[in-house]
């Protein structure tokens, strides 16, 4: 298992001050960097090499980790590109850099359990989400009979990245809603949302009539792979939830 880590990001006003830097994969948290907690876990889960898509400021961050990176564009969608090409011929786990909370056993039960998948995405339940973190911002969504909450950590096979490429910049911008990714399924699936009748279940047919491929949603994962920082209160109560 190989990983790969989008660290592109980039933060202004208020954040930027919060953390002293533009760079969101930098910021600091538990006396290192949001980036540096993904690279430990990823370490304590036997993933064997990282590359990291970043700027200049991540490239001297890593200078000496042993770490891969690949120059990020001013644009996340080719980001995205890059980082589907980071591991020809290998399967491999796509995750942020914003992920405070990753930690190395969530990783390896999302790894376990998407073995038989040629894709899957983490989604974690709200109740235990809740849990977790009972004083993040909402980030959970009503799915037919469930209330999950969508991670920042995805799974490919070599097979699965040349199908993927097709629909990967539009699966970024819509990665953060659940109601835009259900946008992209189309009128009958979006109206199903709408009503309150999409499924999970729904999601993976649609995905795997999309790349021809077996793709799930691993449910019930460690909540820590889907709090994701997405701006000054969401940073700020990490390091709430740290401290």
């Amino acid at each position: 298992m190989r990983a790969v880590i989008t660290a592109g990001g980039t933060v202004d006003g208020e954040f930027a001050n919060q953390i002293g830097t533009t760079i969101k994969a930098l910021a600091p948290f538990a006396s290192r960097t949001l980036l540096d907690t993904g690279l430990d876990a990823c370490a304590g889960a036997g993933i064997g090499e990282v590359a990291v898509v970043g700027g200049a400021e991540v490239r001297a961050h890593l200078r000496g980790a042993g770490v891969r990176v690949i120059e990020a564009a001013a644009d996340g969608g080719v980001n995205v590109l890059r980082a589907l090409d980071a591991w020809p011929g290998e399967r491999f786990i796509y995750l942020s850099s914003d992920l405070p909370f990753l930690a190395a056993g969530g990783l390896r039960d999302f790894i376990e359990r998407s073995r038989p998948f040629a894709v899957s995405m983490a989604l974690a339940s709200e109740p235990r989400y809740r849990a977790r973190f009972p004083d993040a911002p909402p980030h959970a969504v009503s799915l037919r009979g469930e209330r999950v909450v969508n991670g920042s950590a995805f799974i490919l096979a070599p097979e699965a990245v040349a199908p993927a490429r097709a629909l990967a910049v539009r699966l970024f911008d819509a990665r953060k809603s659940l109601f835009a990714l259900a946008r992209l399924l189309g009128p009958a699936l979006c109206a199903r949302f709408v009503t309150r009748r999409l499924a999970v279940s729904d999601i993976e047919a649609f995905g795997a009539r999309a790349l021809r491929l077996p793709v799930a949603a691993v449910r019930d994962c460690d909540p820590g792979l889907c709090y994701d920082v997405d701006t000054v209160e969401d940073y700020r109560t990490a390091c709430s939830l740290r401290a």
